[in-house]
């Protein structure tokens, strides 16, 4: 099962599999109440989620993070990913009204390239996560096996031509094409089915 998430800028998406649920981005610190609603309409609960990936550590996919580990949700964060966790901490800190709490990543589950289709699948959610940096160091994409892709910020695969020459972008997409991709998933655009 997935469903879309839409309470802020971020579309958050949430897959539930037959060993846990596994959500995908959050929007920016601040919106746990919207956050909260918008669980609710889908009749999903906190103790629903086990695990939450960002496809990337820019402040408007990760903001809930931090909030959500506290309620015993886990991180799931690759080792591509680490040395960007805290990028949005100062942008946060700025804003008092915040209260915002930095990420302990201590308390995370690490993964990598070699092992993350294995942890995927004890959580039953067949797939595996893929380094897609053409956004950003740090980005990552999750293609599952039925076809379905959830890939961030990567720029849409119809906009390619309008970035030629841009080789990292054209590695990203070759790379999610080589799966065989059904329908993409993007945090600020509508999905695409091919």
């Amino acid at each position: 099962m997935i469903r879309k998430l839409k309470y802020g800028n971020t579309n958050t998406f949430f897959i539930r599999g037959t060993g846990g649920g596994l959500l995908i981005d959050t929007d920016l610190a601040g919106t746990l109440p919207a956050f909260y609603r918008a669980i609710k309409e889908h009749n999903i609960k906190t103790r629903d989620i086990s695990y939450v990936l960002a496809t990337h550590y820019h402040p408007d996919h990760m903001g809930l993070i931090s909030e959500l580990m506290g309620q015993g949700i886990k991180l799931l964060l690759m080792d591509t990913q680490k040395a960007h966790v805290h990028f949005a901490d100062e942008i946060f800190r700025r804003d008092k009204r915040l209260q915002y709490e930095p990420i302990h990543v201590g308390n995370s589950v690490s993964i990598n390239r070699n092992n993350n289709r294995e942890f995927l699948e004890n959580i039953g959610i067949a797939g595996e996560i893929v380094s897609t940096p053409s956004h950003s160091a740090d980005s990552i994409s999750l293609i599952l096996d039925n076809g379905t892709c959830f890939v961030g910020d990567l720029e849409p695969i119809e906009y390619l031509d309008a970035y030629d020459g841009n080789e990292k972008l054209e590695s990203d997409w070759k790379c999610i094409m080589s799966y065989h991709p059904k329908i993409i998933y993007y945090a600020h655009a509508n999905e695409k089915v091919l």
